[in-house]
């Protein structure tokens, strides 16, 4: 069987092709990631490079391509977001090239923050609030009025780093828009970031689901059941909702009852806490129970902190919407 640099000498022009392959093969050796791979690995010569230019070539480009990255979703590389790293390693006594791909880091911090992301499940809550990524500073410059509530929030999560869950979770109570749920959302994110799992539940939309779950109740028990479990839950805007005796004494008082002691549950709402336990003592169905409405707040009261958020409403300010 004729080699290809034997087919190429009978070719019309072959010479020439052949010259322009060595000469690119000659441009290939000559640049300074080669040179690089052959002073970290000696025992390289060209003649093993040459023999594995195909390797070489895709190691030279791909670097290429991550010096001018385009950013990782038109990353051109054969594998997205991944680059050729080239080492030599002895196999029966022969000297090969060994490929591999590695993670650049564009890729590593996207898959990072999807696993932060996948620890927090929301009900209701607005996507956009739960991505949104701010620093410390931001949250606590953007509105000056309500610094000791974010200075709270902080020390909350600081704490939480250093001595794992803790015993209390907050009560943030305040005027409309003040950012009690950016600050809750906040919360959840940083301490993801520390592996606790989170659920965040707008109560409003979460109570009128939970009465068309009534006649499915595997969903209502899978549902309940990640309340209970979660690391870190948080009740948004409790006491806006169309509660029923079902809800407060089945639900809320079943997903309580179980974390009271175990692991903290965090809400924001405009009503003070005090006010919350008249709320849970009326129902439409049933009027007035206070002593039912009492023993909800047992399993609340207890076992929060209460923080006043103060501020101006952001809500429809464009230059402030995020905060």
């Amino acid at each position: 069987m004729e080699s290809l640099r034997d087919l190429l000498k009978t070719m019309p022009g072959g010479g020439k092709l052949r010259a322009r392959a060595q000469e690119q093969l000659g441009e290939l050796m000559r640049e300074p990631k080669v040179r690089k791979l052959m002073d970290q690995h000696p025992e390289l010569d060209e003649d093993v490079l040459r023999r594995n230019s195909n390797l070489v070539y895709q190691y030279v480009r791909e670097h290429r391509n991550c010096e001018s990255c385009p950013g990782l979703d038109r990353c051109p590389n054969d594998f997205q977001g991944h680059y050729t790293l080239l080492s030599a390693e002895t196999v029966a006594d022969e000297l090969r090239l060994i490929d591999r791909k590695t993670a650049c880091r564009k890729f590593i911090a996207r898959r990072n923050e999807e696993q932060i992301r996948s620890r927090i499940r929301s009900f209701y809550v607005s996507e956009r609030t739960l991505d949104s990524a701010y620093s410390a500073d931001e949250i606590l410059m953007k509105d000056r009025a309500r610094s000791t509530a974010v200075m709270k929030v902080l020390e909350y999560i600081r704490r939480t780093k250093e001595q794992g869950l803790q015993a209390e979770g907050l009560y943030l109570t305040g005027s409309f828009g003040t950012g009690k749920t950016f600050l809750m959302s906040y919360l959840l994110g940083e301490l993801a970031k520390s592996g606790y799992s989170g659920v965040i539940v707008y109560m409003p939309d979460f109570v009128e689901d939970l009465k068309a779950m009534f006649g499915e109740p595997g969903k209502l028990k899978e549902t309940i059941d990640l309340m209970k479990e979660a690391d870190l839950l948080v009740f948004d805007d409790i006491g806006a909702e169309n509660l029923s005796p079902w809800v407060r004494d089945h639900v809320m008082g079943s997903i309580l009852n179980y974390r009271m002691e175990r692991k903290p549950t965090f809400y924001t709402s405009n009503h003070a806490l005090a006010d919350l336990e008249q709320h849970f003592s009326f129902t439409s169905k049933d009027g007035e129970e206070y002593h039912k409405g009492r023993r909800l707040m047992d399993r609340i009261g207890p076992f929060v902190e209460v923080v006043h958020v103060k501020g101006t409403n952001k809500r429809g300010r464009k230059d402030e919407t995020e905060l």
